[in-house]
């Protein structure tokens, strides 16, 4: 144990260096505050595939922070939709470059206690400063409302009968991943991601305790195969598993102030939360500086209702079939664009919203399904789903792949 005090005339602690911290960091550094950082390992570059809506960033990040760009995404139900609203994929070097931490202290070293001033570290360093804020992220989800993706990243040149360079495939419901009618529902996402490969990414969202990786990956080869795509079989992955019902903090001035994923962040819908949270730094920042509550700043009640009705749309999403979610999304995809952004992103565009979730659920046929969607039937489908063993690696290759590998 140390015993050392670092940043006792500190403005801002930052407990956490994920995209969320950094940024949150380095624009009160920019701003003059005087900043002290805090993670385990604070160079590392972060693994998780990042993406988000190009209008959602922020004017003050560069766009060297964009790896890939998307002009017209598909989203794949009885019938493709193209959206006409630019999607892109950050670049994680170009993200961690583009918020430099050069006038801040960067302490490495595990949080052990998080208080509204003070932050004591494993190593028994304490640092002290006038706001903390958690940027941590959240502890596993357990039977919570979860996504849950499995994704393999495929050379350009392979995944190019699926895929090509400019395209990408936001939601695609096709009957390709070999699941029955009768099992829990997941669609596959895809972009080019601007270093010559490509992620296929099954995904299942809402589902209690969410979908295991054997799984989804078993789903994703599926969909390949459709395609006439083959794997060796030792194409890097990606797992991701995390809870999507996080709530908003609640207000009051004097307590550590949760940020990113941990304060409610997290797109209860869309798993989303990079974006959203770089577009409300300056809201908490500002709030800091002005001496108000920054969770007020972030959370009035126009956001929190937002939240509510989103927080709906995850419940009805994690009780649905296949072929129920493919009539729900193929309603909420002619909705006029701004009801899509409302729900897809604006933080706090409610009277959009709430038209946007009413006529999604007014126009899903057939009119049976709608009480599905709304819970007044089949609450708990899916939960304590059986999805068996995971099988041997080599029995999940198509027998070409496995005479190569």
């Amino acid at each position: 144990m140390s015993g050392r005090e670092v940043g006792a005339a500190a403005d801002v602690c930052v407990v956490g260096l994920g995209p969320t911290g950094r940024a949150l960091a380095h624009r009160a550094m920019a701003a003059g505050m005087r900043v002290v950082a805090i993670d385990p390992r604070p160079t590392r570059l972060w693994g998780p595939t990042y993406s988000c809506w190009v209008d959602e960033l922020p004017e003050w990040l560069g766009r060297s922070a964009i790896a890939s760009r998307i002009e017209a995404p598909v989203v794949w139900t009885d019938a493709a939709h193209r959206i006409p609203r630019p999607y892109c994929v950050l670049s994680k070097q170009g993200l961690f470059d583009a918020l430099p931490l050069d006038d801040a202290t960067v302490i490495t070293g595990r949080a052990r206690t998080v208080q509204a001033h003070r932050v004591e570290l494993a190593d028994g360093t304490e640092v002290r400063a006038a706001t903390v804020f958690d940027t941590r992220g959240q502890a596993a989800p357990g039977s919570r409302r979860t996504a849950s993706a499995h994704g393999i990243f495929v050379d350009e040149d392979i995944a190019a009968p699926m895929v090509s360079a400019g395209e990408g495939l936001l939601l695609d419901w096709r009957d390709e991943n070999g699941a029955g009618p009768d099992e829990p529902p997941s669609f596959l996402y895809s972009v080019p991601l601007g270093d010559g490969t490509v992620i296929f990414e099954e995904t299942s969202l809402g589902l209690r305790g969410g979908m295991p990786q054997h799984e989804l990956r078993r789903r994703t080869l599926n969909r390949l195969a459709a395609h006439g795509i083959r794997l060796r079989g030792d194409e890097p992955t990606e797992a991701a598993h995390y809870p999507l019902d996080e709530l908003p903090p609640k207000a009051g001035r004097g307590q550590v102030i949760p940020f990113g994923s941990r304060g409610g962040m997290m797109h209860p819908i869309t798993g989303y939360c990079v974006a959203d949270s770089l577009s409300l730094v300056d809201t908490a920042l500002d709030a800091v500086r002005a001496g108000t509550d920054p969770v007020e700043a972030l959370w009035p009640w126009q956001a929190r209702l937002v939240h509510w009705m989103r927080m709906r749309g995850v419940y009805g999403l994690g009780r649905l079939t296949t072929d129920q979610s493919i009539s729900m999304f193929d309603a909420f995809f002619t909705r006029p664009p701004r009801q899509q952004r409302a729900l897809l992103s604006a933080h706090d565009d409610y009277l959009a919203l709430g038209t946007a979730l009413w006529m999604t659920v007014g126009t899903t046929h057939p009119f049976r399904w709608r009480f599905d969607l709304v819970g007044w039937r089949n609450r708990n489908r899916w939960v304590n789903w059986d999805y068996g063993r995971a099988r041997p690696e080599s029995d999940l290759l198509l027998p070409e792949d496995s005479a190569t590998s």
